[in-house]
């Protein structure tokens, strides 16, 4: 299984280091020493990880600022929020962003990658000096629509053939062989023959760029020199920044600070997310905090060694379970094996043609955008619906940080709603249900001035309003007010101010509130924030038979 799995991560880690403005052998150091490390230290038995298109949109503004170096840093930075993270137990935090989120933002993600690679797809020349992924989506599509008329037929006719073979090896062909490395083999099979017999000189490949070499590289972050493993053409094409190395500085640590915590965010909710779709494909559980740690450390790693920011890789794991992997022995041969790839065949990828690296990304993009399944999200409700199309449209139109932010807000603000509209206060007579000694409310004797009033689903902020209008406008002549709680799971600060408040009203009045069957937690918020001494405890029973006859004692007494 490790074998296969590190065939896939071979073209993988190349594509997405050029998708990212690096060049290839960095893609490479970074499955070796980040996927290896993680592979050891990591919380799931079956996780691989490595570079990920995911990165792809967080990474590239931090070059064009920052340089390759500050990307280096950044991704250190990263490695210690991650360990921080699990240390501190968010890893069990994290699977609270809801699904519409996640699914918003990693669909958001896909079409911002792949509007990178269209002009690589289909042979595109830019304006000059144009570098399209640090464009915004918007300025990435008018230039790519104004530069459609400039498009290559040989560049696309490989590219299409790539696809092609992406598509069908799956279906016609073996499944345990997977599709990128055929893909491969057979455009750069069929560039080479066209180069050489029907004059194809003008499809670029991957050693008229980069420098694939079968070495290894070690530096101190903020030193590392991407020189060595680029052409002269690529490097002067390169801005001034992107070769300087990075000065420790705590104003330039700080500046990076976001980006860092852009990389930890992502690289946590990616690595979790493929650590449980492997859990279900093998039937175990992973520990995420072990998970966290375990990534933050391979972050650590990875830039002393050439290597960028890495994280959990969904497919790449289900291969790894698809093909026998059941321990982190599979994920570090993975690593392993790309490591001999580097070591022994290294320079035999320079003679594969840029626009089927192209091909391979945008197939890697409509995976990860799951189509059919985005589709099948918008029959959900609308509110889900609506944070789906949020997360996606701020994903694609401003970054990935602000769409989990504004989104999980958003759903939170949702659920709110809905727990709100759940929740509700009705008279006592319209519950038919026994309570725990097996009476139902309809069959017991209310005392004359009584009235019993019933709340259903949490007390929280957002479902008070109106519970407090209810309670304070009960019918004259009433002295005492039971209110059931036993259908009351939970209760927060707004909702024992909404009680003190309706305590007040009724109070004014000149009518005494009982609590009945008050369950374990909202009896502990009342007990701690005072408010159940200041009802008195003789006025908070477990049931409502004892809570009827404390109301009958109550009007019994002196008006």
């Amino acid at each position: 299984a490790g074998v296969i799995v590190g065939i896939v991560a071979l073209p993988l880690s190349m594509a997405l280091a050029i998708a990212t403005g690096l060049p290839p052998m960095m893609g490479l150091f970074t499955a070796i020493f980040a996927g290896g490390t993680i592979a050891l230290l990591g919380g799931s038995q079956h996780q691989v990880s490595g570079p990920t298109a995911a990165f792809i949109v967080v990474l590239v503004p931090i070059i064009g600022q920052f340089g390759v170096n500050g990307l280096m840093v950044a991704g250190l930075l990263a490695g210690a929020l991650l360990i921080l993270m699990g240390l501190c137990g968010f890893g069990a935090m994290i699977r609270f962003i809801p699904y519409p989120v996640t699914s918003g933002f990693t669909a958001g993600i896909a079409v911002s990658i792949a509007t990178t690679q269209v002009h690589g797809f289909f042979g595109l020349t830019l304006p000059a000096g144009t570098q399209l992924a640090r464009l915004d989506y918007t300025e990435r599509v008018a230039v790519l629509a104004e530069s459609m008329s400039t498009m290559n037929l040989h560049v696309l006719a490989i590219g299409a053939l790539t696809l092609a073979v992406l598509i069908l090896w799956p279906r016609y062909a073996s499944r345990r062989l997977p599709a990128p490395l055929p893909a491969l083999v057979i455009s750069t099979l069929g560039a080479l023959a066209l180069r050489r017999w029907a004059d194809w000189h003008d499809v670029p490949v991957l050693g008229e760029r980069f420098s694939i070499r079968g070495t290894l590289a070690f530096a101190w972050p903020g030193t590392f020199d991407p020189r060595p493993f680029m052409t002269p053409e690529a490097i002067a094409d390169a801005h001034a920044e992107y070769f300087a190395p990075f000065a420790w500085t705590w104003t330039n640590v700080r500046a990076l600070l976001p980006a860092a915590f852009s990389i930890a965010m992502l690289g946590a909710i990616e690595s979790l997310l493929s650590a449980v779709v492997a859990d279900g494909l093998a039937d175990t559980r992973h520990r995420s905090n072990t998970e966290l740690i375990g990534q933050g450390v391979g972050n650590l790693v990875s830039p002393f060694f050439g290597g960028f920011a890495a994280t959990g890789a969904i497919a790449r794991t289900a291969t790894n379970v698809r093909n026998g992997g059941r321990s982190p022995l599979a994920a570090l041969v993975h690593a392993l094996t790309v490591l001999a790839f580097v070591a022994l065949a290294a320079p035999l990828a320079e003679a594969i043609p840029l626009s089927a690296l192209a091909a391979v990304l945008l197939i890697v993009c409509w995976n990860m955008a799951e189509v059919r399944h985005f589709i099948g999200l918008l029959r959900a409700p609308r509110s889900d619906v609506l944070v789906l199309l949020t997360c996606l449209l701020l994903t694609v139109l401003v970054d990935m940080v602000w769409a989990v932010a504004v989104g999980v807000v958003l759903a939170s603000l949702l659920f709110m709603r809905r727990m709100a509209e759940l929740s509700e206060v009705r008279p006592g007579h319209e519950d038919d249900d026994a309570d725990a000694n097996g009476q139902a409310l309809a069959d017991l004797p209310v005392p004359p001035g009584v009235t019993v009033y019933s709340i259903d689903g949490p007390f929280c902020f957002g479902a008070t309003d109106k519970a407090v209008a209810t309670l304070g406008d009960v019918e004259g002549g009433v002295r005492v007010v039971v209110l059931r709680m036993r259908r009351v799971p939970a209760i927060d600060a707004t909702g024992l101010h909404a009680l003190r408040k309706a305590r007040d009203l009724l109070a004014r009045r000149g009518v005494r509130l009982v609590l009945s069957a008050v369950q374990p937690q909202p009896l502990r918020a009342l007990q701690r924030s005072g408010l159940a001494a200041e009802l008195g405890e003789e006025n908070i029973h477990a049931d409502v038979l004892t809570a009827l006859d404390r109301a009958r004692t109550l009007t019994a007494g002196p008006h």
